[in-house]
């Protein structure tokens, strides 16, 4: 009579073979279990998220002014341009340009230029968002710390800056209220 933990023809599958496979899997299940509770809690917490966005009222911005929101302890400016920066923006799309990026692909509405005010030298910050300010050689940005010049679509044009200012993730939920983030 065969043993009961070999194969009555003395080779293959085993009862043995089985339970062991039918354990490790068990095993496998119960250690999945009990680590994605550990795992799902290194998730941001939902308030953590909710300062992932911000939205902003742009109604108030009259054309040619331009303001300073805090996101993600970044400042954000938001410029409601001129025909003339708009169309200076477009001319120098032709420009000999350090990080060339056309006028069109860093804005979703030619009016209203959103960018992170962090000069990509060193991460100070430009001046040129208040009234007065200087706005550098060409007319957008200008970070007094190294030199670089911005122009009115926030790319560098001169100094030591090796990109634009970048453009954050924002979308228009109405013509008067962007999402930033």
């Amino acid at each position: 009579m065969a043993n009961s933990t070999t194969a009555p023809d003395g080779g293959g599958e085993t009862r043995r073979d089985f339970l062991m496979l039918a354990t490790t899997a068990a095993a496998g299940f119960g250690v999945a279990a009990v680590a994605w509770p550990f795992i799902d809690q290194m998730n941001p917490a939902a308030d953590t998220l909710a300062l992932g966005s911000i939205k902003v009222d742009i109604s108030k911005i009259a054309v040619g002014q331009a303001i300073t929101v805090k996101w993600r302890g970044k400042p954000v400016f938001i410029r409601h341009r001129t025909a003339a920066e708009i169309a200076q923006a477009a001319k120098d799309d032709k420009a000999k340009l350090i990080d060339p990026q056309p006028d069109g692909k860093r804005v979703q509405k030619p009016q209203w230029l959103v960018l992170e005010g962090v000069c990509t030298h060193l991460g100070c910050i430009p001046k040129g968002q208040k009234s007065g300010e200087r706005k550098g050689e060409f007319g957008g940005w200008f970070c007094p710390c190294h030199g670089s010049h911005y122009d009115t679509s926030g790319r560098i044009r001169k100094g030591p800056a090796p990109s634009n200012l970048p453009v954050p993730a924002y979308k228009f939920l109405t013509d008067t209220q962007i999402q930033i983030g």
